[in-house]
């Protein structure tokens, strides 16, 4: 994430990931605004992926600690 920019939620991100990918498929891009839209793309899949990460990490911990507690 870039320090000037406020990290996005993931379904900000998700949602303009979808818009990416909506234009590349459309076509009718240069390869200069094409490169630009991959580059955006791969940004947006890696926030989404820290978000997706960082819940299975959150779900396995509370998963953890139910286990841990005595019945």
């Amino acid at each position: 994430m870039s320090a000037d920019r406020p990290e996005m939620t993931y379904e900000q991100a998700r949602e303009e990931l979808v818009e990416v990918v909506r234009k590349l498929e459309a076509g009718g891009t240069t390869l200069e605004e094409s490169l630009a839209l991959w580059e955006r793309g791969e940004e947006l899949a890696t926030t989404c992926q820290r978000w997706l990460d960082g819940a299975r990490e959150r779900l396995a911990k509370a998963q953890a600690t139910h286990e841990e507690k005595p019945n």
